[in-house]
C-alpha cells in the first residue's frame, strides 16, 4: 500500500504515551474496534472484515438500528445526540477501544440540509471521534472523499473539515482513505452516483485511474488494514492507491 506520510512537528497527546523507540505494534492479537457507519455500503464491509478477522477480539458498532447478533459485537443502540454517551456503556463493558473505523456519511438531499448534512459528516465523525480517544484509541481511519479541500465545493468543503478536525484531535496513527464513486449496493436512492458509475462503466479504461468507481470492499480492507496496522503518524490514502491495495 502506497501513502502520503505528514510527520508531525511536535508530539500529539496521544503518540506521547507511547516509549522513546519503540514502534506501534502492528495487527496485535486482541485490538477493539469502534466502526463508526457500520450500516452504510462501506462500513457493512468494514464490520463483516472484522468480524472475521483474526487480530479484532471486539467490535464496538453504535447504530441507530439493530445489527444481526455476533459473539464478538457490541452493538449499542443511539440516536447519536448525546455522542459520549453512544460509546461509553459498550466501550466500558469491553474495556475501552483501541482502534476507530470512521465511515459515517450522508448526502445533502438525504440530509434535508447543507446543515443536516455537515452534522453527519463532519460534526458527529469529531464528537465520536474525540470520545473514542478519551476510550483509549490510538488509531483512527476516515473513510473521506476524493478532491476534499478547503477550496472545493460545499460537499467537498464539509470533508475536508472532518479530516482537518479528526486530524487535530492527535491520534497517534491518523489515515484519511479518499475513494472516488463508491461502487456498493445501496439500501437508499444515489441517483447522481449511480449515472456516476454507469458512465464509469461505459468509459473503461479511459477514465484516469484515480476517478475510476472502487468496490466498497476494498475501500473497508484499507480502511480496516490502516487501523490495526496504527502506523505512527499522519498518512493520505488515494483513490488510485485503494484500487492497488485490493
Amino acid at each position: 500500500m502506497r501513502h502520503t506520510h505528514t510527520p508531525s512537528t511536535t508530539p500529539s497527546p496521544a503518540s506521547a504515551a507511547t516509549p522513546a523507540g519503540q514502534a506501534a505494534s502492528t495487527t496485535a492479537p486482541g485490538k477493539r474496534l469502534l466502526i463508526l457507519g457500520a450500516t452504510g455500503a462501506v462500513g457493512r464491509e468494514v464490520l463483516r472484515l472484522a468480524l472475521q478477522h483474526p487480530q479484532v477480539q471486539q467490535v464496538l458498532a453504535p447504530t441507530r438500528r439493530p445489527l444481526p447478533a455476533h459473539p464478538k459485537l457490541v452493538n449499542p443502540i443511539t440516536d447519536f445526540a448525546r455522542p459520549e454517551e453512544a460509546l461509553a456503556e459498550g466501550a466500558l463493558a469491553g474495556g475501552g477501544v483501541d482502534a476507530v473505523v470512521c465511515a459515517l456519511g450522508t448526502t445533502i438531499r438525504q440530509a434535508g440540509s447543507q446543515a443536516a448534512f455537515a452534522a453527519v459528516d463532519r460534526d458527529l465523525p469529531i464528537a465520536l471521534g474525540r470520545a473514542a480517544l478519551r476510550l483509549g484509541a490510538r488509531s483512527l481511519a476516515l473513510n473521506s472523499s476524493l478532491g476534499a479541500s478547503a477550496s472545493g465545493n460545499f460537499y467537498l468543503r464539509t470533508k475536508h473539515q472532518a479530516e482537518e478536525g479528526l486530524r487535530q484531535l492527535g491520534f497517534a496513527s491518523y489515515t484519511v482513505v479518499r475513494p472516488s464513486l463508491i461502487d456498493a449496493q445501496r439500501t437508499e436512492s444515489r441517483p447522481g452516483e449511480r449515472m456516476g458509475l454507469w458512465v464509469s462503466r461505459l468509459l473503461g479504461p479511459l477514465i484516469p485511474q484515480r476517478y475510476r468507481p472502487v468496490a466498497a470492499s476494498a475501500i473497508a480492507r484499507t480502511l480496516l488494514q490502516a487501523a490495526l496496522d496504527a502506523e505512527p503518524g499522519q498518512h493520505t490514502i488515494e483513490s488510485e492507491q485503494i484500487g492497488a491495495a485490493d
